[in-house]
């Protein structure tokens, strides 16, 4: 979702990426929470965090704090951001209920890629 959001804020030509520390495909659930907020991320894929070692960020942003602990070590200038988000692939409850959590995990995420981006991406 995060990717969606900074896809959508940040400057035109802003290269970014998303990756995980583990791969477990893009959730649907996530999908159409995006799709109800105009943004489409039904073509996004999960990559590992160690595909993209060779690579120069400017800026790494981890999403929850499991990933900040196992997150390796870049050899770069990278700056590093935080910000932990509740993770909403355990919700439980009537399908209603799990998207309501989903929903409400977005739209945290979507008001901190907009104040990044706005901060460091234009």
């Amino acid at each position: 979702m995060a990717h969606g959001f900074l896809k959508t804020y940040a400057a035109e030509g802003t290269q970014v990426y998303s990756a995980g520390v583990e791969t477990h495909g893009v959730n649907p659930k996530a999908i159409q929470a995006m799709k109800e907020v105009g943004i489409d991320i039904s073509t996004h894929t999960s990559n590992n965090v160690d595909e993209y070692t060779n690579i120069d960020f400017d800026y790494i942003i981890t999403v929850c704090d499991s990933a900040r602990e196992r997150c390796p070590y870049f050899p770069s200038s990278a700056i590093k951001f935080h910000h932990s988000f509740p993770d909403p692939f355990g919700a439980t409850g009537t399908s209603e209920e799990v998207a309501a959590v989903f929903n409400d995990v977005r739209d945290q995420i979507k008001v901190y890629c907009k104040e990044f981006a706005s901060a460091y991406l234009r």
